[in-house]
């Protein structure tokens, strides 16, 4: 299975969108080289609240750019890193990929998938009733979460826009995204 990067974004201080970048750099066990989010232990200010020791399994965010697509036919503009996302993706269903998948991008960067983002009230400040387009329930009344996957930075490397994603599943059972 193979993707695209589309968009790379970050930022170096914490607001909820970032902007988009010419490339970033990957940095092993750390995350996006300058973003505010990087490091070994959490990062996001809910986090860090709750216990700043925690490892940090949420370095990298990846969003698919279908997503902005879907919620533009409910009237809703969205374009890469406006949700804070560093990485926008093509042509894979990230939702859909279980933990533990490696994604090889950018000649020799690698990331692993660790879960769902968990979307917060902010994104209703950037737009007004965007959480229910990207939080809800499925028929069976599971939440579903629809704002991108969260990961760690395996192999560090420079990523653009235009790169190739690779996806390698793991080995044995899939075990199934959560939020992280």
């Amino acid at each position: 299975m193979k993707g695209r990067v589309t968009a790379v974004s970050s930022n170096g201080k914490h607001a909820f969108t970032k902007p988009n970048r010419d490339s970033v750099r990957l940095l092993t066990g750390l995350g996006v080289e300058g973003d505010v989010h990087a490091g070994m232990t959490v990062k996001h200010r809910s986090r860090v609240a709750q216990d700043p020791t925690r490892p940090n399994l949420r370095q990298v965010h990846l969003i698919h750019e279908e997503l902005f697509a879907e919620v533009g036919e409910e009237g809703f503009k969205v374009a890469p890193g406006e949700l804070g996302e560093n990485i926008t993706t093509g042509g894979i269903d990230l939702l859909g990929l279980p933990v533990g998948t490696l994604l090889r991008m950018g000649g020799s960067a690698v990331l692993e998938v660790t879960g769902l983002r968990n979307p917060c009230l902010q994104i209703n400040i950037f737009r007004d009733g965007l959480l229910k387009q990207v939080v809800g329930r499925d028929e069976a009344g599971n939440g579903v979460r629809k704002a991108g996957i969260m990961s760690i930075v395996r192999e560090g490397g420079v990523v653009r826009p235009g790169d190739t994603i690779e996806v390698e599943l793991p080995n044995g059972p899939h075990r199934p995204l959560d939020r992280v």
